[in-house]
């Protein structure tokens, strides 16, 4: 059972430009590390992602859930974990705050992944594998489906599950080909336009076929000579995403998107404030056939859900380090299996996680396996990195979710 937990304040400067974009101009890639300890020795580590400040803020809302875990057998707890995190979720206090974003909902993301992680310790596989193995039954146990009744009740989601459950053996041969993963780093928003040319002959060099560049310029000329060095650079067969990170309003995501699309972007992401969905919606019936992407500053299964139900995104970049951890994760996966959505996650866990989760809903869910995102600047501080060979995720056979950090 869990017998105890620590949380930690763990904060890594990063300079020479790297991680910046249009808002972002100076991040520090920073972790709540909820570290669940039971009574056999084992530690499930769970993570939440922030950007530096106020990451202690999300420490002490973290110990507030953990400390409701302790004296939990964790078979017993996940078993029906989706009733447990609509107690958290729902916990009178800390709703207000909320209700379901925020400090307080990744701070139960923290304890949640750090739940999945033991789990899948004490049994002894991969998270990919505990998952891939439960029943349509167990995953749906595991979620809450609060407020998406109307769209997926439960019994709908066991459905959807056992509809694509029964040929996931049909697509397990992605356990040995890899997940083909994507560099999100050859643009951070302070390289210069020489770095951008250098870091997208490396990309290619080193077996990515596709990459994504950081825009959102005050001067939106600088986007465009810059979108266009990089379609230069990996030719007309690579594909190129572009992200803007929130930085204009509609008109001028209206105006600039039009300029773009010479360059032919596979879709722009991000491209105005993540709580305006008429405006995606707007945005995305004009640029079409480009697609819309969001869902890294999207905070719930429910925000998720209108946006699917107004037909606003074309890709969903749900994170299981910014939504309510793993559990709801694999909630808005079945929502846009429903929809037909396919899934990319945004990585704040730097694809440790995520790695896992992507090989469940390709090989469970029936998802395309389209691509991850790939950012190498943590590296050396996980114990067990990702391996990225010739562009391509190479599966993690670890017990746990690749969490630990050293």
């Amino acid at each position: 059972m869990i017998s105890t937990y620590d949380i930690q304040d763990r904060r890594f400067p990063l300079g020479t430009g790297a991680g910046s974009d249009a808002v972002h101009k100076d991040p520090i890639y920073s972790y709540a590390v909820t570290r669940l300890k039971d009574d056999k020795g084992r530690t499930g580590t769970g993570l939440a992602f922030t950007i530096g400040a106020g990451n202690e803020l999300v420490c002490r809302a973290a110990s507030f859930y953990a400390e409701r875990l302790k004296g939990m057998p964790i078979e017993e707890l996940m078993a029906n974990f989706g009733m447990m995190f609509n107690t958290l979720s729902n916990e009178q206090q800390f709703r207000w705050l909320g209700p379901h974003k925020g400090i307080v909902h990744l701070a139960l993301a923290s304890v949640t992944n750090a739940c999945f992680d033991l789990w899948a310790k004490t049994r002894g596989v991969p998270l990919w594998k505990l998952l891939i193995d439960l029943s349509p039954e167990e995953i749906v146990n595991t979620l809450d489906l609060s407020y998406l009744e109307d769209e997926l009740t439960r019994e709908e989601a066991i459905a959807l599950i056992a509809e694509n459950w029964q040929s996931r053996q049909e697509r397990m041969d992605i356990i040995e080909k890899g997940y083909t993963g994507y560099d999100t780093s050859v643009g951070w928003f302070n390289y210069s336009d020489q770095q951008v040319r250098e870091n997208c002959k490396r990309a290619i060099a080193n077996g990515f076929t596709a990459m994504k560049l950081k825009v959102g310029s005050e001067d939106p000329l600088r986007d465009i000579r810059r979108a266009h060095i990089v379609r230069e650079v990996v030719g007309d067969q690579a594909t190129v995403m572009l992200d803007a990170n929130q930085q204009w309003t509609l008109p001028q995501a209206l105006t600039i998107c039009h300029e773009l699309k010479a360059m032919n972007p596979y879709w722009v992401e991000e491209p105005t404030h993540p709580d305006d969905i008429v405006a995606h919606k707007i945005l995305a019936d004009t640029i079409a056939p480009i697609k819309v992407a969001m869902g890294e500053h999207v905070p719930n299964r429910i925000v998720f859900k209108n946006y699917l139900q107004l037909g606003a995104t074309g890709f969903v970049q749900v994170d299981a380090v910014r939504v309510g951890g793993v559990s709801e994760f694999i909630s808005v996966s079945l929502l846009c299996r429903k929809y037909g959505i396919p899934v990319v996650p945004h990585v704040g866990d730097m694809g440790q996680l995520h790695q896992h989760l992507v090989l469940f809903n390709h090989i469970s869910l029936g998802h395309q396996a389209l691509f991850l995102e790939h950012i190498p600047h943590l590296k050396s501080h996980f114990a067990q990195p990702v391996r990225i060979e010739n562009g391509v995720y190479r599966t993690a056979m670890e017990a746990g979710s690749s969490c630990d950090l050293i």
